[in-house]
């Protein structure tokens, strides 16, 4: 492999010591590794670049003429990636991102406006929608994903769990009777979902088990935001996130029923199409809202994440 530039900045380091031993304990090198490094610079340039007749190292006038031109190439080389990175970290453009209305508006929207005074150049195209997309169909960068993962070329970055509970306005547990046991659903007014991978049932623990328990009530929806309105109207019971209503349990807007009933907690990812080449846009993306979703998922405010190495790239992928 070619590397005359790691080879030139050998040079500079011995010039810079004046003799091999030194800059070798500089670079972390044996004086045997650096001597043989400056002799093959010598041999593929067919000069002596150094004086040996001394103790220090003198600069023969072919060595400082290659010493000078190296200076110039190794600062315009820095001078290079420092452009890139101050180029990157300015980054435009723009990143679509798909994800549940819910975790859309309480977990992500808060974070946009730190994002911006960070990436201000970067546009952030968000669509909304309890409907799984197709990310190639849709043309989304990140999309945000409840559930089990299917294989695919999709990279998956954990975020966290999502914890479900019943819940109901304490108008209706008044009106209605609080549900004692499962069973008890038969009689209440169960509030679903109508989108295509939807069915009748509620995951719930039984007898040691989960069972789909198959609930009816007046209302289903294509959204968790209109579930949760209806339920703190007194409509019915709902089984929501709990990230979705944990304000509205605190503020006595919702209760809990049925506790320790609900089986069907899943994990939550960022999806997206990874590579070595993924744009540093949705690259700063990622790294800036990931760590603060979760964050927000184990029901620290959002708006107080700060970076940490606790997410990572997760072995699933997903469609």
């Amino acid at each position: 492999m070619d590397n005359r530039v790691g080879e030139m900045q050998v040079f500079l380091r011995v010039v810079e010591a004046g003799n091999y031993s030194e800059a070798a304990r500089r670079l972390l090198m044996t004086p045997s590794t650096v001597s043989k490094l400056i002799g093959r610079i010598e041999t593929r340039l067919g000069v002596r670049l150094f004086e040996r007749s001394t103790r220090r190292l003198a600069l023969t006038s072919e060595g400082r003429m290659y010493h000078e031109k190296s200076l110039a190439l190794v600062a315009e080389l820095d001078s290079i990636e420092r452009s890139v990175s101050r180029g990157a970290a300015a980054a435009g453009g723009t990143i679509r991102v798909n994800t549940t209305v819910s975790f859309g508006i309480l977990g992500l929207e808060p974070l946009l406006p730190a994002f911006w005074e960070t990436h201000p150049g970067i546009m952030v195209d968000i669509s909304l929608s309890d409907e799984i997309v197709d990310l190639y169909l849709d043309r989304a960068d990140i999309a945000f994903r409840v559930g089990s993962l299917q294989d695919s070329a999709m990279v998956a970055r954990r975020i966290g769990v999502v914890k479900r509970r019943i819940v109901a306005s304490p108008g209706y547990v008044e009106r209605m009777g609080e549900p004692k046991s499962i069973a008890d659903l038969s009689r209440h007014r169960c509030l679903g979902f109508n989108f295509r991978r939807s069915a009748p049932v509620w995951p719930l623990k039984e007898s040691g088990r989960i069972v789909d328990r198959r609930v009816s009530g007046p209302l289903v929806a294509n959204n968790a935001q209109t579930l949760r309105r209806m339920a703190i109207a007194g409509i019915g019971l709902a089984r929501l996130a709990d990230y979705h209503i944990r304000d509205d349990m605190a503020a006595g807007r919702l209760v809990e029923v049925l506790k320790g009933t609900v089986g069907d907690d899943e994990q939550i990812h960022a999806l997206y199409h990874g590579g070595p080449r993924l744009p540093f846009r949705v690259k700063a993306f990622l790294d800036f809202v990931c760590p603060r979703l979760t964050d927000f998922m184990e029901g620290k405010s959002a708006h107080e994440g700060v970076p940490h190495t606790r997410t990572k790239r997760a072995v699933k992928r997903s469609n």
